[in-house]
């Protein structure tokens, strides 16, 4: 669990300003408060909102919302997505209005729980492939490589070790995550904006998207539907599957915190699972509302696998569906370890 300290949250104050016709102060004569002294609030409560108004002035009406959607003073915050929220009170009066602004953190009620695995099968994998992305369809397995002028697309014969198809990517592109729906395989490029589209059947560059405010590609996955992208934040991008735009976004968190540097993605059984750049675990994440729901510690793979002078982290995974297990690699790693998942 060392892996997982959170980043603690401190300094969060009130952000107040006012607008509108007539309006001559800068600061707000309004503030909001809540039934929180820390502006961290678990998706367990219900958000209560006050409207503290220190000078008394009669007000017509106040108009309430929570990241621009319209609100009761009172919330149920189980159905909201978690992470960083603006409650915002717009009051009018006097033929003018005034805005007062509160942030707040909404965490997940419960700890992470922590799960174990076992290794069913390892299996021999190319030593020189900085691995950024890898997935499962329709039984093969394909890759995505990184570094510049040595990204490539792969598909993999897994329990030989051997490629059996490959394309490079242009010098300009470093790889990263990728993933494979309707018969065409998605790759990301890490900052140059743009993603890569294929032919499954012939690795044929068929188009490209590119990024909006998300500005980097780390990993991407599908739910069979639409998919969900990384750009190393907290946040988990959701694209719409036809024009690969990003349509919005949920932020994982714990009961404690947002984790940050989420990178290659893969969905297992209605979940996104998600390595953490750097680090040898991956979270469990609920897409509804971005919840860390469970983590794993794979540092013992590492340890598993040939030493060289250009061994990197875990990177690297891959659900099949036809055996229920986890396929894991890193970069530059020689093995490709197939794991069961132990839901302690």
């Amino acid at each position: 669990m060392n892996s997982y300290k959170l980043l603690t949250f401190i300094g969060f104050s009130l952000l107040f300003f006012s607008c509108g016709k007539n309006a001559t102060s800068k600061k707000s004569n309004f503030s909001i408060q809540i039934n929180s002294d820390t502006s961290i609030i678990t998706n367990a409560e219900t958000l209560t909102v006050e409207l503290l108004n220190p000078k008394n002035i009669a007000y017509d009406s106040v108009q309430l919302s929570l990241d621009n959607k319209l609100i009761s003073s009172s919330i149920d915050l189980s159905t909201i997505p978690l992470g960083e929220k603006r409650i915002k009170a717009k009051i009018f009066y006097d033929s003018k209005f005034e805005v007062a602004l509160k942030k707040v953190i909404v965490v997940n009620a419960v700890p992470p729980k922590l799960y174990t695995y076992e290794i069913v099968n390892t299996y021999p994998h190319d030593i020189t492939s900085y691995t950024q992305g890898l997935e499962f369809y329709k039984g093969g397995l394909y890759e995505s490589t990184g570094q510049y002028g040595e990204s490539k697309l792969r598909k993999l014969d897994y329990k030989k070790g051997t490629v059996l198809k490959s394309v490079n990517l242009n010098s300009a592109y470093f790889g990263e995550g990728l993933s494979v729906l309707n018969d065409k395989i998605y790759q990301l490029t890490w900052k140059e904006g743009r993603g890569l589209v294929y032919d499954l059947k012939n690795f044929e560059q068929i188009e490209t998207f590119n990024y909006g405010q998300s500005k980097e590609g780390w990993g991407l996955c599908n739910d069979g539907e639409k998919f969900y992208k990384s750009d190393g934040t907290e946040n988990l991008w959701i694209l719409n599957p036809t024009t690969l735009a990003e349509e919005r976004y949920i932020q994982a968190y714990t009961n404690k915190g947002k984790l940050t540097n989420l990178n290659e993605l893969e969905w297992v059984d209605g979940k996104i699972y998600a390595n953490r750049y750097q680090k040898n675990g991956v979270a469990i994440i609920n897409p509804k509302n971005g919840a860390i729901e469970a983590v794993i510690d794979f540092k013992a793979l590492k340890n598993k696998v040939t030493k060289h002078q250009g061994l990197d982290v875990l990177n690297g995974m891959a659900y099949n569906p036809e055996t229920q297990t986890l396929f894991l690699t890193g970069k530059r790693w020689d093995k490709l370890f197939e794991v069961k998942i132990i839901k302690n």
